[in-house]
């Protein structure tokens, strides 16, 4: 299982996406992190619209994205009020808000040691958003592990789709992130996120199992709704 998905949203997929997400629309990259954030966020959001219907009831509503930020900046955007925490990345679910953000040093840091880095932050922000979606019984415990599960599963499903492109090296990357970023910052402390081997094997579930095998085992996933967004 050695991938790098350098991810690449199908150029006739782009106008679509943009017509019927949660209103993301990103201006010119500036630079090649920025790329393939952007990337990331189309590629996961297309693989949902293209199957959630065959796990889940109800529509696909994917959430917002509000992209990077700065933690550091006073002007820092809020979540429920509170500042988005600085060196983080963050799903924020409210009555009013459903968003998808993340610091941009935080971005830049895992970018430094390969691309994959953005692409695990988005997916499991996403995953996050999904979770949301979903009748509690098919809510895991395990959040966050539940959330690298099913990030595993929507970049593995992307690729599978050919809507992405996966090239040598990426999942290693993933994993490498995973044990060398473990409880150095908000976005990857042990005590909430679960150890780095154990996101290891819940990433690379989903890899394998798919969106089913994310799900808790004593439940199928019939019946399962989303949120009236």
């Amino acid at each position: 299982m050695v991938h790098r998905y350098r991810m690449r949203v199908c150029a006739g997929l782009t106008a679509a996406l943009l017509a019927v997400s949660g209103g993301y629309a990103f201006s010119a990259p500036d630079d090649e992190m920025t790329q393939d954030i952007e990337t990331a966020v189309q590629g996961v959001d297309a693989y949902w619209e293209a199957h959630w219907s065959e796990f889940f009831t109800e529509t696909y509503v994917p959430p917002a994205v509000l992209g990077e930020y700065d933690g550091a900046s006073p002007n820092v955007p809020t979540c429920d009020g509170e500042p988005l925490a600085d060196d983080n990345a963050v799903y924020c679910s409210t009555d009013d808000e459903d968003y998808v953000a993340w610091d941009t040093d935080l971005m830049r840091f895992g970018y430094e040691y390969g691309d994959a880095f953005v692409y695990l932050v988005v997916a499991h922000e996403w995953g996050h958003a999904i979770q949301n979606r979903l009748d509690a019984e098919l809510q895991s415990v395990d959040g966050e592990l539940q959330a690298d599960c099913l990030a595993g599963a929507e970049l593995e499903g992307a690729a599978q789709d050919g809507t992405v492109v996966f090239e040598p090296g990426d999942v290693d990357e993933v994993h490498t992130a995973l044990v060398r970023d473990a409880d150095k910052t908000p976005w990857t402390k042990e005590g909430d996120h679960g150890s780095a081997s154990e996101r290891v094997d819940a990433f690379a579930m989903g890899q394998e199992l798919g969106v089913e095998g994310c799900l808790p085992q004593e439940v199928s996933a019939e019946g399962a709704t989303a949120l009236d967004r």
